[in-house]
């Protein structure tokens, strides 16, 4: 595993984001462990935050988009953070760009945040965690709206690697449904991989009961 994904595994504990425990999924599956990006508050967590994403997609992607579309509204500030790494780390310029979830008709108007798009734009949607892809079918049809161009792919920040809608994962239906490529900055595998049963500011996180918890969480909602 590269070491930015462990990095970021430990930035979600220590942020709160990713917490352990007994919760239930907005799609009501009852679930032991839960990631709230909300959790990410201050500056410096933003802009480590952004690193990690840059990270992702630049080893999934490359640099070579014009276009970073995060929806609203946890999808804009990690569409800003993002961008500014991506011209910190790599010295690619690329723009951000967000939805509106109402229209201005005033001002700066129109239901766009940030850079309009036009035709031959390459976009690269960024998103915190999906599970049933919703988000994706509200935001393609507003980017394909703006003109001719080429979606290029989603990154989020976590693959749960469970069921979307039906028995593949919500990334692979996403991929299926809109052939868009799709990446995470790590997937609960990882995360279950590099905490279990190893001891992190002087405690074990995922334990034996903990792990066998996340199995049987897979055995029911896990992809088949």
């Amino acid at each position: 595993m590269e070491q930015y994904k462990k990095e970021f595994i430990e930035f979600m504990v220590d942020c709160g984001v990713l917490k352990f425990g007994d919760f239930v999924t907005k799609s009501g599956r009852k679930t032991p462990f839960f990631v709230n990006t909300g959790f990410y508050r201050t500056g410096a967590q933003l802009n480590k935050l952004g690193e990690y994403y840059a990270k992702a997609i630049n080893d999934k992607f490359g640099t070579d988009f014009d276009i970073l579309f995060g929806p609203a509204y946890k999808g804009i500030p990690l569409s800003v953070a993002t961008s500014m790494q991506i011209s910190s780390i790599y010295g690619k310029d690329v723009k951000y760009c967000s939805n509106r979830k109402e229209v201005k008709d005033h001002g700066d108007t129109g239901i766009l945040l940030g850079s309009p798009i036009s035709d031959g734009d390459k976009v690269i949607i960024i998103e915190d965690v999906t599970t049933a892809g919703t988000s994706i079918n509200e935001t393609l049809p507003i980017i394909r709206a703006q003109g001719d161009v080429d979606v290029k792919g989603l990154v989020v920040s976590v693959d749960r690697m469970e069921r979307g809608q039906g028995e593949k994962s919500a990334l692979d239906e996403i991929h299926e449904k809109y052939g868009l490529e799709t990446t995470a900055i790590v997937t609960m595998a990882e995360v279950v991989e590099h905490l279990y049963n190893k001891e992190y500011k002087g405690k074990v996180i995922i334990d034996d009961e903990l792990k066998k918890a996340i199995d049987n969480y897979y055995e029911q909602y896990g992809v088949k």
